[in-house]
């Protein structure tokens, strides 16, 4: 069974290859999606490609729903929903995302550090795995897909 798996959240750091890594090395059958990770990509596109906006709340406006096109699609395509929190930012549209994913019943895993246990347990409360580290995520998905633990 192939699992489609969207990369969701904290885009500074390099989790999202050590997922994908770490799957391959399992020899695990997945496909992986993911919203735009180039900050500066992902914030001015609504005014790059629509017309700038004088307005700084116009011009994440834009980018916004630009963004949501690409993120609702993949979303609703997943089997399976990883949404990272960081360290540095908080990342709202993570929250977002979880919440989606949450709504359409899409198996929701959700990765961040013990020290936002109490920040984000709302959001761990709609998840069917919390993870602290994306090894621990190769390790899920392994099982998901398997059945089998890790030696």
């Amino acid at each position: 069974m192939t699992l489609s798996i969207y990369l969701s959240g904290e885009i500074h750091t390099n989790w999202r290859d050590e997922i994908e890594s770490g799957c391959a090395a399992a020899g695990l059958d997945v496909t992986f999606s993911a919203p735009v990770t180039d900050h500066d990509a992902s914030d001015d596109c609504g005014v790059a490609i629509l017309g700038a906006e004088s307005d700084k709340f116009w011009h994440d406006h834009k980018g916004a729903k630009l963004n949501a096109i690409r993120t609702r699609k993949a979303i609703q395509d997943a089997d399976i929903v990883v949404v990272r929190f960081g360290e540095k930012y908080k990342q709202w549209n993570a929250a977002f995302d979880a919440g989606m994913a949450a709504a359409l019943g899409k198996s929701l895993i959700v990765l961040h550090s013990a020290e936002h246990q109490h920040a984000l347990k709302e959001v761990d409360a709609a998840a069917l795995a919390v993870a602290e580290t994306p090894q621990q995520v190769v390790q899920l998905l392994t099982y998901v897909q398997r059945g089998t633990l890790p030696a």
